[in-house]
């Protein structure tokens, strides 16, 4: 049963930290990265799409992406979509090519990015600590109803904050990741 408990919560915690990459990545840099399209969806006859499944995205140098469109009917939904998006990307279509520019980032956008990441950061560590929080109550109800010891549950206890804090030093490498890739020019 401890070691049920002990896989969920590792599995939820997982998953926060996948939570916190897809996050990162929507947080632009300088460079130009296809992932920073990801979030966007396109009006795809009449459904919502995302953009990487209409359209071939690739980095054409550091600072520009180019979208290829698989049917040439798609550019202009597909740039619609661009500048609808929150990113505040300014594409240029060139025929069936869409270019998007990375404007360059100032001293004043890198700090609100970094302030985001952070952000990002502290929700995926109260997640995680809600996580271990439910795992530690699932303990005591246990104890109370006698299916473990008190050994068992301190020693469950233990297991959990290792975990709850090996995960949240994860999380930390990734913010500080994040914040230097915000502060290279």
């Amino acid at each position: 049963m401890i070691d049920e408990l002990k896989t969920d919560a590792e599995e939820r915690m997982g998953k926060t930290l996948e939570a916190l990459d897809v996050a990162m990545k929507k947080i632009r840099t300088g460079r130009a990265h296809p992932s920073l399209l990801e979030s966007i969806l396109v009006s795809y006859y009449g459904n919502d799409t995302p953009l990487n499944q209409v359209a071939n995205i690739s980095v054409a140098d550091a600072r520009t992406l180019s979208v290829t469109p698989w049917e040439k009917n798609m550019v202009p939904e597909v740039e619609k979509a661009i500048l609808k998006s929150d990113l505040g990307l300014n594409p240029a279509t060139a025929g069936e090519v869409i270019r998007i520019p990375m404007p360059p980032l100032t001293e004043e956008t890198r700090k609100g990015y970094i302030r985001q990441a952070r952000q990002e950061a502290e929700h995926s560590r109260v997640s995680v600590r809600n996580i271990r929080r439910d795992v530690l109550s699932d303990f005591k109800d246990l104890l109370k109803e006698k299916e473990i010891t008190e050994d068992d549950e301190r020693r469950a206890q233990e297991a959990i904050q290792k975990l709850t804090d090996r995960f949240v030093e994860s999380i930390d490498k990734v913010l500080e990741e994040k914040e230097k890739d915000l502060m290279e020019i």
